[in-house]
């Protein structure tokens, strides 16, 4: 009993310490000291793996580009054998690739030697030197519109789409030879309106007054997937040395298309670009679809072969 005063006696200096600690990382983070909300992009990094044909002496179309882990080699030999393997669609060539950094852990060496013989056999990755991480997502979006803009200029369009994603890419193709799709300053996706900027610095996409003085982000696709016509990569670039980078790689394409003018296109349907389905997709919804979210490998590859059966109208 007479240890007791002093544990609480203690309990009460360690619960006004976590509080003050609190406040004070609150402070840092309002204050800008606490880089969650902002990623340097020095504009410098290099490739290291890049030994692809795609767009060097082959030029595809459509250029399907798919930011992954390192680690995902699941990921990434799922995408090969459904919907990224497909190399003629409607008549039109189709190439793919994957965006990568580097790998980090203890095991950072022996996973790159891993990584390099994967490309020996298969020359579809693109690896920069940054360490590839969620909050690095900007970098490797910039990094994606660099090798783009450096070597796809003569292709027509290319989609950025996350490696948990199914692809109906003959849908994606009619949309992009439609008469009515334009041929430059085009991105289209699940287009976001008027989404508001998170002020709470708890949030895991707080974004302080300082950086972002506006309460709401200019439009922008989500970064799930992605069209664009490949004459935007290079306008990007020559105007996002404008505008401080901020982890949120989707809203700040969007702050670059909106210095540049150029706002995103809603699709012409909203069932084209699925986030988070509640349920399994119908046959129905799978015939419309362009690219929707999945929960794993084994049910993206259940509806890339239904979408290959499917005749369904309604």
């Amino acid at each position: 009993m007479g240890g007791t005063p002093f544990r609480r006696h203690m309990k009460r200096i360690l619960g006004g310490s976590l509080v003050t600690l609190t406040v004070f990382f609150i402070y840092l983070s309002s204050h800008g000291r606490v880089l969650q909300y902002h990623v340097v992009y020095p504009r410098n990094y290099k490739f290291v793996m890049d030994d692809t044909l795609t767009c060097k002496t082959r030029t595809p179309f459509l250029v399907l580009m798919v930011p992954v882990a390192p680690s995902n080699v699941a990921a990434r030999d799922a995408i090969r054998q459904t919907w990224g393997g497909e190399k003629m669609v409607l008549g039109q060539p189709v190439e793919t690739l994957f965006i990568l950094g580097l790998p980090g852990g203890a095991d950072a060496e022996q996973q790159q030697e891993k990584l390099e013989q994967e490309n020996e056999r298969h020359h579809d990755l693109i690896q920069s030197n940054f360490h590839d991480s969620y909050n690095n997502l900007t970098i490797k979006t910039m990094v994606m519109l660099e090798w783009l803009a450096a070597h796809c200029t003569n292709a027509s369009y290319a989609i950025k789409i996350d490696s948990d994603m199914l692809l109906h890419i003959q849908n994606l193709m009619k949309l992009l030879l439609d008469p009515s799709t334009p041929r430059q300053n085009y991105m289209t996706g699940s287009v976001w309106w008027h989404s508001r900027v998170l002020r709470n610095p708890f949030s895991k996409f707080y974004m302080p007054t300082h950086v972002i003085a506006d309460s709401e982000y200019p439009p922008y696709p989500l970064g799930m997937a992605y069209v664009m016509s490949l004459d935007l990569p290079e306008k990007i670039l020559s105007v996002s040395p404008q505008i401080k980078p901020i982890y949120i790689e989707d809203a700040y394409l969007g702050m670059c298309l909106k210095r540049l003018g150029i706002p995103p296109t809603d699709p012409p349907e909203e069932t084209m670009f699925i986030v988070n389905p509640w349920f399994p997709l119908s046959s129905c919804s799978l015939s419309k679809v362009i690219a929707v979210t999945t929960t794993s490998i084994q049910q993206m590859t259940s509806y890339w072969k239904r979408s290959r059966e499917l005749h369904t109208t309604c």
